[in-house]
């Protein structure tokens, strides 16, 4: 079975499950700014808890010159508990000043001009594309980088490397559909402790299966006399 056809089969096994991540994307696509800071909210946050925070901050500002307004303690207080919200509001409030300062507040839609802004990495930087804009990117957080190794996907060891191996098995025409799946993949069933393999119909090509399920299996009882 090719990689694709493991990708829609994912997909099926996830949708009626309705993870987390599909309702926090429905969410954020209102506007590329608020897929921005709601992505840049996101990281190392379950998604119930970013959606949440998204909500209470954009009910407050919701465009980069009201945002920049507000103080950088507003901002703290109305996205904790993110993680890191202390810094993620210093960022935020950079974030909403250059924006606000341009001619149009619009939101850059190039990798280089995304990972210019304060606290835009390249997974935020990847998903905005894929989110706001629509361009092929593959944003490699932790589900996809452990699933894409469990299922042999990639071999890398550092999301980059992973990124670029995905890019490579894929068209590009699917990258954007990446994400999303293994996400929703890794919060309901491919969970990184204790996943749950009697469930999943691709336990055949499953490393992670093979060496800690299938192999415990074969071992034969202990004599204990």
């Amino acid at each position: 079975m090719n990689k694709l056809a493991q990708l829609e089969k994912i997909s099926r096994m996830v949708k009626p499950l309705n993870p987390p991540v599909q309702a926090f994307e429905k969410s954020v696509r209102r506007t590329p700014f608020r897929v921005l800071i709601s992505v840049l909210l996101s990281s190392r946050t379950k998604d119930p808890v970013t959606h949440k925070a998204s909500e209470q901050l954009f009910s407050c500002a919701d465009t980069p010159g009201k945002m920049a307004k507000l103080a950088e303690e507003k901002i703290a207080g109305l996205i904790f508990p993110v993680g890191f919200y202390k810094q993620k509001a210093k960022n935020v409030k950079k974030i909403a000043g250059i924006l606000s300062n341009s001619d149009s507040e619009v939101v850059p839609q190039t990798y280089e001009e995304l990972t210019a802004l304060p606290g835009v990495g390249r997974k935020t930087a990847n998903l905005v594309l894929a989110l706001a804009f629509n361009k092929p990117a593959i944003a490699v957080d932790i589900h996809v980088f452990r699933i894409s190794r469990r299922l042999a996907w990639a071999k890398g060891k550092k999301p980059e490397d992973v990124e670029m191996e995905l890019k490579e098995a894929f068209p590009a025409k699917h990258w954007n559909r990446i994400n999303q799946t293994l996400v929703g993949f890794g919060q309901t069933l491919c969970k990184p402790i204790k996943p749950m393999c009697h469930r999943c119909v691709l336990t055949d090509h499953c490393l992670y299966y093979k060496e800690n399920v299938k192999s415990k299996r074969k071992q034969p009882a202990t004599d204990r006399g």
